[in-house]
């Protein structure tokens, strides 16, 4: 994309490494991030693919066990700390929220260019771990195995996922911030956008709950390195202490995750249904709600390690309770459907699959809370099938729903339409083609993890399998087609959605300091019912822009 063609935006504001690796404005280091976590997804996602190649036959006949050990945690540690974590907030969030509410900048723009080098300084521990060997604990670093047992360079990759931990509080920091303190005249806390709610909740839980994963990751390296007797029982440790601390941030680091997916979909369902937002305030509220809850059931990842039974039963009552917020969600994105003149643009597609997966994955994780139930399926690939359902069919397809509802804005460009429609559709059906199966084996009782498997579980292997490779070139589609919209793709008009938000009424792309004139608010978020508003599907130039 030529800086000459775009005169007066950000990003003809200079060109070249040191322009970009230097720079304090919020869009740029958005675009750092976007990179640098693209090019994470797709190292995890073929350690994935490799994986599914291994599963297609009941015996170890591609890679040796150790090998797939070794996948599978890289696998885990390299798509939930190097992507899922920061994937929305470091990407979209860092673009947007500036933009949502008025302002120039984010709070702390400098502070904003040290988190992406904080992080890509902890990444390459994470990377060097990958080069070197492996690690061989799963994503979970689990004591006694990283302590004692594992082969790999565990303390290496525990030390990287600790630093990346300070970008990510950094993150927060900012967000939490400027929310408080560079709103635009007239945004009240009730007109902000339901994306800015999600961020700022998640931001709370990134600042309030990753120094406790820090501590522990610490406390692993410690013992490993010096044999201080934290966690082995033969020196008086305790293993089911990490468990409690490891779970304390990774069960609220699931809403760090999701959160501002769900805050995406609100702002794009809305948009394609030409309807306001049903029960705003229940949906704003239902996101501090879960952020709060997320703090307070960890412990329904420990119905079998040993802990209490009356433990056990609060929280799974507590598990059940933080899913009332989530259903309030969906029931609210469903009513805001009804009655709408809904059009079916790539965004919508991927926020409509999102609705979906994310509401069948929610339901499984009811099964799950319940004790007798859990002890069943607890370690078996039902789990896999829930968190991914969750994580990968939820955040994942809301990250997409968001970057093309957004790539006109933070490109000036548009894409291809119908291979935008097309990739959506293949991703949904990969999806569902390699993760249904897995509830399937996990509730006939396969285990996770295993490097074989006996021969009466390669049915659904086999789809689970052929699911990938669906999946994998769902995801490859839009590298292609969003690569050549940066270059070829037809200039794209300031609102080409008729959308209602702040970041709407700037220039595409906008100018480096956003708005030439400070917005002043006088109406409520998502206002497409009032009088005034365009409520074409498509602006004059949208179609045009298309082609």
């Amino acid at each position: 994309m030529s800086n000459a063609a775009m005169p007066g935006t950000y990003l003809a504001e200079g060109s070249g490494p040191r322009a970009w690796l230097l720079t304090t404005d919020h869009k740029r280091v958005a675009w750092l991030y976007l990179a640098s976590l693209t090019a994470f997804f797709f190292l995890g996602g073929a350690m994935a693919v490799l994986m599914r190649i291994e599963l297609a036959t009941p015996a170890g006949d591609l890679v040796s066990d150790d090998t797939y050990n070794r996948l599978f945690s890289l696998h885990g540690i390299i798509m939930v700390w190097f992507f899922l974590v920061p994937s929305i907030p470091a990407t979209l969030g860092n673009f947007l929220l500036p933009l949502m509410i008025g302002a120039r900048d984010l709070a702390f723009p400098r502070l904003n260019l040290a988190s992406w080098y904080v992080f890509i300084f902890g990444s390459l521990f994470a990377l060097f771990a990958v080069v070197a060997g492996g690690v061989d604990t799963g994503w979970t670093f689990y004591t006694p195995l990283s302590t004692l047992y594992a082969n790999g360079f565990v303390s290496t990759a525990a030390f990287g996922v600790f630093i990346v931990g300070f970008s990510t509080i950094m993150t927060g920091i900012n967000f939490i911030v400027t929310v408080h303190t560079l709103r635009a005249p007239g945004l009240t806390w009730f007109r902000l956008p339901i994306f800015v709610w999600t961020l700022y909740a998640t931001s709370l839980v990134m600042v309030l709950a990753t120094p406790v994963l820090a501590a522990s990751l610490i406390l692993i390296v410690l013992e490993r390195v010096f044999g201080i007797g934290i966690f082995n029982p033969d020196l008086g440790g305790d293993p089911l202490l990490f468990q409690h601390l490891f779970w304390f941030y990774s069960h609220p680091a699931v809403y760090i995750m999701i959160l501002p997916g769900m805050g995406v979909v609100s702002e794009v369902l809305p948009c394609f249904s030409r309807r306001p937002l049903f029960g705003y305030k229940a949906v704003a509220m239902s996101s501090m709600a879960i952020a709060v809850f997320g703090f307070l059931v960890w412990g329904h990842h420990m119905f079998v390690s040993g802990q209490s039974a009356y433990a056990g039963v609060v929280f799974s009552f507590l598990s059940f309770c933080v899913a009332i917020p989530s259903a309030i969600k969906v029931f609210n994105w469903s009513l805001t459907l009804r009655k709408g003149e809904i059009s079916f643009e790539a965004p919508m597609l991927y926020a409509l699959f999102f609705l979906g997966l994310f509401t069948f994955g929610g339901l499984a994780g009811l099964f799950l809370a319940a004790l007798a139930v859990d002890v069943h399926v607890h370690d078996t690939y039902f789990v896999i099938a829930h968190f991914h359902y969750i994580m990968v069919g939820g955040m994942v397809t809301a990250y997409m729903a968001g970057l093309h509802f957004w790539w006109p804005k933070m490109t000036g460009r548009m894409y291809s339409e119908t291979s935008a429609r097309i990739a959506a559709t293949v991703t949904f059906v990969g999806f569902n083609l390699t993760f249904f199966p897995q509830y399937v084996l996990g509730f006939n009782g396969m285990p996770r993890r295993y490097h074989t498997y006996p021969p009466e579980f390669q049915f659904w292997n086999v789809l689970s399998s052929a699911g990938a490779v669906v999946l994998a070139i769902g995801y490859l589609m839009p590298l292609f087609y969003l690569g050549w919209s940066l270059f070829r793709g037809a200039r794209a008009p300031d609102n080409p959605w008729n959308a209602t938000g702040l970041e709407w009424q700037t220039s595409s792309p906008p100018p480096p300091h956003n708005f030439e004139t400070m917005p002043v608010v006088t109406r409520p978020a998502y206002a497409y019912d009032m009088k005034g508003l365009e409520h074409e599907r498509f602006s004059p130039h949208r179609e045009e822009a298309a082609q």
